[in-house]
């Protein structure tokens, strides 16, 4: 009989989220390596969005078609939606991660600082102003849009805060940047945690 120890299972989930307005199919493997294949029809928001994967050492797809002949709105929140809902059904009831996730980034001339509980109550606070403009084909006051949506479907506290900055791609990019390596904090596995829950209540359900 091996004495070796049996591996964690990969924490995966699968979600597609259908309206009149989008599509969207997301899939995280938590435990993956930073691949990501990631389509969606606003530009600056695939960008924004591959950087997740990259920063968190997560496998990640998405394909998300919308309404975007209006704006964008709708296809950025649904996205975020159901990328936390994938968060949290791969977490499962989050025996032994670490819970908290922070991290404070520059990027040039300016840096953005993410906290995250994964707490299982939605909770958002934005404190990085951005003017009304767009980066590209992305209205600015989208960036907002999806970590709020993120949070309510994650069921997760989430708060974002600018450091210093004054160029709108430097300060969203830094922001996903940032959130990024909070998220991958707060989802690792802690060895010393021996697959308790990181709660005194013993639970982190909604």
């Amino acid at each position: 009989m091996s004495s070796e120890p049996r591996a964690a299972p990969r924490r995966v989930a699968e979600r597609v989220r259908e309206t009149k307005e989008t599509r969207i199919r997301v899939r995280i493997d938590l435990d993956g390596s930073g691949r990501s294949k990631v389509a969606t029809p606003i530009g600056f928001l695939t960008h924004m969005v591959e950087q997740l994967p990259r920063h968190g050492l997560f496998d990640l797809e998405v394909e998300a078609t919308g309404d975007v002949h209006i704006d964008g709105h709708h296809t950025t929140e649904d996205l975020a939606i159901t990328l936390g809902q994938c968060v949290a059904e791969a977490l499962g009831d989050k025996a032994g991660i670490r819970r908290y996730g922070w991290a404070l980034l520059p990027m040039d001339e300016a840096a953005v600082e993410t906290t995250l509980d994964l707490s299982g109550r939605p909770f958002f606070v934005w404190r990085l102003p951005l003017p009304k403009a767009r980066v590209g084909d992305f209205d600015t006051e989208l960036a907002e849009v999806f970590f709020e949506g993120f949070a309510r479907g994650a069921q997760c506290n989430l708060h974002v805060y600018k450091r210093e900055g004054d160029n709108l791609h430097h300060l969203i990019e830094i922001a996903f940047k940032s959130f990024a390596k909070a998220l991958r904090m707060a989802t690792e596995r802690d060895p010393r945690a021996a697959g308790a829950i990181p709660s005194t209540k013993g639970t982190l359900a909604e």
